[in-house]
């Protein structure tokens, strides 16, 4: 009886044949893909890192709130052309607030349940920005504030979910009490707007000017919206005061100059603008701004001494024929740096390693180095003061101020931790 044989390099092995062994890895290949493991991470490199963001696009802050929304896209579209996040891309969900808390609270719900966003950043006004805080932390859903607040830092408004990127009312107004006290007189008079913001700016000076003998001899009170300012200058002028500091925003800021300008109280008397704004100045024109000092978060012309400055001016000219980001577009642009930055530390948006990732953050959207203070997640961050230039002064129509000094990024100058009730 012959026996067979197996030729060298025959086909005919022992064991499964090569169609079956393809066959079996195509299979499991097709299991793993069909398996809720492995459809999971292929749907999350897929997935968009959405970022809700209320501001007041309407209303007396609208100019403000439109730069914010403006420069927040150009953070998001310079973290899209980088790759994103291991493929995934981030979107930008604006929505209008309308300047009221009510209205704010709304949206920020519907972006949490309807929309269904990663984190929440924006807000324009000292107390909306609380109705949005009071959503987010009620959802755990990690917020970034982008406008002036002391409460949302401090108990019990603060949350482990609340970082505040803006400058804060006590940084703001510390930093101008430094500059103009000593250089301009102590006798101030204050006209401010009756709410949140307003009256946290007021403390601010009081707490800082015991120190540098301030001597307040009154506090003008004036509605949020107003359009004639002109029946508070008798009083004001009565009391001689060498400075008067005025610390309402927006469209108010720019009708209480013109005014001011008009009556000729800035032939009577120093004037000074705790939050000064560019967009306003641009609106009302050199003459009524002239020799104005006030502070800021932000002024284009960091650029001759900040990369960081240079890059984010670049960015925003590129999109806008040759024109200068504002102060407030320049928070819209670092609040959400500092989110899609944090999102690349943590390795992804999972709030709880998110929020540890923000905490060691040390991060450079456009003026520098800032970290978020760990006890209340406050932007430790420098302030600007600043001096409306005169017009033959100007090279251009948007050289406008001078920067005339600026406190640095410190501690030093915020409220203590244990003031704002952190143990």
């Amino acid at each position: 009886m012959k026996t067979q044989r197996t030729k060298i390099g025959s086909n005919r092995l022992a064991g499964p044949s090569r169609r079956k062994i393809l066959g079996a890895a195509a299979a499991g290949a097709a299991a793993m893909a069909a398996s809720p493991f492995w459809f999971n991470i292929a749907r999350a490199a897929a997935e968009t890192i959405k970022i809700g963001f209320p501001v007041p696009l309407t209303g007396p802050y609208g100019a403000e709130a439109k730069q914010q929304a403006a420069c927040a896209q150009i953070a998001v579209d310079e973290f899209n052309a980088a790759g994103g996040f291991n493929g995934r891309m981030a979107e930008l969900l604006v929505r209008d607030s309308k300047l009221n808390a009510g209205e704010a609270a709304t949206r920020t719900l519907e972006l949490i349940e309807k929309d269904k966003v990663d984190c929440v950043v924006g807000s324009l006004s000292a107390a909306v920005q609380l109705a949005v805080n009071n959503v987010t932390k009620t959802r755990k859903v990690l917020y970034v504030s982008i406008s002036q607040s002391d409460q949302i830092t401090a108990m019990p408004d603060y949350s482990r979910y609340t970082f505040h990127e803006a400058l804060n009312p006590h940084m703001t107004a510390g930093a101008v009490a430094r500059y103009v006290l000593p250089k301009f007189g102590k006798k101030v008079v204050f006209l401010t707007p009756d709410y949140a913001f307003g009256h946290e700016l007021v403390n601010g000076y009081q707490a800082v000017g015991k120190e540098l003998g301030l001597q307040m001899l009154d506090n003008v009170l004036a509605p949020i919206g107003a359009t004639d300012f002109s029946t508070f200058f008798p009083r004001i002028q009565s009391l001689h005061p060498e400075v008067l500091i005025v610390n309402n925003f927006g469209r108010d800021q720019l009708n209480t100059l013109k005014q001011v300008a008009s009556f000729g109280l800035n032939k009577q008397m120093h004037i000074a603008v705790s939050v000064l704004l560019y967009g306003q100045r641009l609106a009302g024109g050199p003459e009524i701004f002239e020799g104005v000092v006030g502070g800021s978060n932000y002024y284009w012309r960091l650029e001759d001494k900040v990369s960081s400055a240079k890059h984010f001016n670049a960015a925003y000219r590129k999109r806008n024929n040759g024109a200068e980001p504002s102060d407030y577009g320049a928070y819209g642009y670092a609040g959400t740096y500092a989110v899609l930055s944090g999102i690349k530390k943590a390795g992804g948006t999972d709030t709880e390693k998110l929020i540890a990732a923000l905490e060691e953050n040390r991060y450079d959207p456009y003026k520098g180095t800032e970290y978020f203070r760990k006890c209340d997640h406050q932007a430790v961050q420098s302030v600007l003061i600043l001096e409306a230039k005169p017009k033959a002064k100007m090279s251009n129509q948007y050289d406008v101020f001078d920067i005339v000094e600026i406190d640095p990024a410190d501690e030093k100058n915020l409220r203590s931790c244990a003031e704002e009730g952190h143990v």
